[in-house]
């Protein structure tokens, strides 16, 4: 098997589920060793367990800079080196429909402390590890939201136009150094998190319902299947590894199409 990682060090965030385990799970399957990084501290050694001895579980909250410079550190001190930093935690905020007018700023602070300052805590301490060594891969879990309106709650759009920026604004300066930005957009991916904040929105609805209902959402837009976390994270693989030299300061958007597809299905001839 081909190995797309292999000898590679990691640190992934938001790694105790959802799109950050299946990033972790991709990223040791192709050869890495991996630090997973999370607040979900049971769950979190739990998944390290299952994945053996490349994972190694530290509890991070992202929006403690001291937290995301000591995982970088660990990853150091445990590998040797760190190749590469996947931001990937993040929140949705409040699902439930807010008119702009009563916007609660509170949490959109809150939104954006997790989603878009960690974001720059990420690429700081990433750069620390890897200007000197002269590479490195630093990915970012962005989101449709970021790139089409109407398709998120207000702060998490902006939290994750945010992080489009940070990339923007920080892969000249690294590529210098030959260490890559980019960031992946997914769209429709039922993950824990999605499951949770949809059952606050709507009591009782199940995991199976939500995907449904992702996957009608999507078939509007003749958007194909209704993506999985596995899909996110051999993206992350692929702008991981050296087959993507030449990808920096890039969005790979994952979403079967549904950014560029049409709103309202067309009459056929």
């Amino acid at each position: 098997m081909h190995r797309r990682l292999a000898g590679k060090v990691a640190v992934i965030t938001g790694a105790a589920s959802g799109i950050g385990k299946a990033s972790a799970t991709e990223f040791i399957n192709n050869g890495a060793k991996v630090i997973l990084a999370d607040v979900q501290d049971d769950l979190g050694h739990a998944v390290a367990a299952e994945l053996g001895p490349d994972a190694t579980y530290t509890r991070c909250d992202v929006k403690d800079e001291a937290q995301v410079a000591a995982a970088v550190d660990l990853a150091v001190a445990r590998h040797g080196r760190l190749d590469v930093f996947y931001s990937n935690a993040g929140v949705l905020g409040s699902v439930a429909p807010t008119p702009l007018a009563s916007l609660d700023l509170g949490e959109f602070d809150r939104v954006m402390a997790v989603n878009a300052r960690a974001a720059v805590a990420v690429a700081k301490h990433a750069a620390r590890a890897m200007v000197p060594r002269g590479s490195g891969s630093v990915l970012f879990t962005a989101s449709m939201s970021a790139v089409m309106g109407g398709t998120g709650p207000t702060s998490y759009s902006v939290s994750k136009a945010a992080v489009l920026g940070v990339v923007r604004a920080v892969a000249g300066e690294l590529a210098r150094h030959g260490v890559r930005v980019n960031a992946i957009s997914p769209c429709g991916v039922a993950t824990p998190m999605a499951t949770r904040l949809a059952e606050e929105a709507s009591p009782g609805v199940s995991l199976e319902e939500l995907k449904r209902a992702m996957a009608a959402s999507m078939e509007q837009v003749d958007a194909g299947p209704l993506i999985d976390p596995e899909d996110v994270a051999r993206a992350a693989v692929f702008l991981a590894s050296d087959e993507a030299r030449y990808v920096n300061g890039h969005n790979l958007v994952v979403d079967c199409g549904f950014t560029v597809g049409k709103l309202f299905k067309m009459p056929q001839n």
